[in-house]
């Protein structure tokens, strides 16, 4: 199985506002950039963009290192979602859990991968991250 390194990471100009998301994917020598935005929406939903859209880059199942700065997605997918799932898209609470639409996207694009989650500091200089917020800041400037 190919061994692949993600790095994500959302922008949002105002929260909610225009944001961007954007993917850094490295396999080998190989990169490859992902980015988008969207006019009006949240940065955390555009962190979870980031992570759908770049799974759903991948032509094969990897072994994926997915590397995020968003406690967020990285609490949400490993601690969270089995329990919201359990009590049907609710949260401990019984509130209806916030972007549905994109955790189950997310779910869903997890499927087929073997996926190794890691949280990275954001804005502290790593190169992954740093690419990844230059892109999603593209994805908030290609809406203008």
């Amino acid at each position: 199985m190919e061994r692949i390194h993600i790095y994500t990471d959302g922008a949002c100009k105002g929260n909610p506002g225009p944001g961007g998301w954007g993917a850094l994917l490295v396999a080998g020598e190989n990169e490859k950039e992902l980015c988008g935005g969207e006019a009006n929406t949240t940065n955390n939903r555009m962190e979870l963009m980031a992570v759908i859209q770049a799974l759903g880059a991948l032509k094969r199942p990897c072994h994926v290192i997915m590397h995020s700065d968003s406690q967020y997605v990285l609490k949400g997918i490993t601690e969270w979602l089995a329990g919201w799932k359990a009590r049907g898209w609710k949260t401990a609470s019984k509130s209806p859990v916030k972007n549905v639409d994109l955790w189950q996207a997310l779910d869903t694009a997890t499927g087929e991968h073997q996926i190794e989650w890691r949280w990275v500091k954001g804005h502290s200089g790593h190169p992954g991250n740093e690419r990844a917020d230059q892109l999603a800041n593209r994805g908030v400037e290609q809406l203008a």
